[in-house]
């Protein structure tokens, strides 16, 4: 009689053990698999129950987040790939060729931020005359004295 190819029990791991192994809290877990990018089974007891590949999807997804993409971006990727299949280093190598760009320009407004940064006091008022950062050639003074920006975001742009 054949055997199914169903994964043994000792691959199956709990949320704790899991999150332990990760380094991810449990509730980062569940929004994880609420947001398709990891999936589970439950026990009897309704418990959750994950496959040991599921650290190695766990570490893609920690990793593309570090590169700055988006979950939804992250889910795109996964599903690119085969069905319940963890991503491998040559998928990896595939996949973040299509962030370099990303990565290039997240490095090149660090740049820009911190050639500009010397002129910052740092102050949260953002009323200076010449704020590199949110002011500069101080076009927020068409609007009127006092501090133009606070948490709404930068007007015009």
């Amino acid at each position: 009689m054949a055997q199914e190819n169903v994964p043994s029990k000792e691959h199956w791991l709990s949320i704790g053990e899991i999150a332990h192994r990760s380094g991810v809290a449990a509730s980062a877990l569940r929004f994880y698999e609420d947001q398709g990018l990891i999936t589970s089974r439950r026990t009897a007891g309704n418990q959750r129950q994950y496959q040991r590949n599921t650290l190695r999807r766990i570490a893609f997804v920690q990793a593309a987040q570090r590169v700055g993409l988006a979950l939804s971006e992250i889910k795109g990727a996964l599903d690119s790939l085969p069905e319940d299949r963890t991503p491998t280093r040559s998928d990896w190598s595939r996949l973040s060729k299509t962030w370099r760009g990303r990565l290039d320009e997240r490095i090149s407004e660090l740049e820009r931020l911190r050639d500009d940064l010397d002129s910052c006091i740092g102050c949260g008022c953002l009323s200076l005359q010449r704020c590199n950062l949110y002011n500069k050639a101080d076009r927020l003074a068409e609007r009127g004295p006092g501090a133009r920006i606070l948490n709404v975001g930068i007007p015009g742009e």
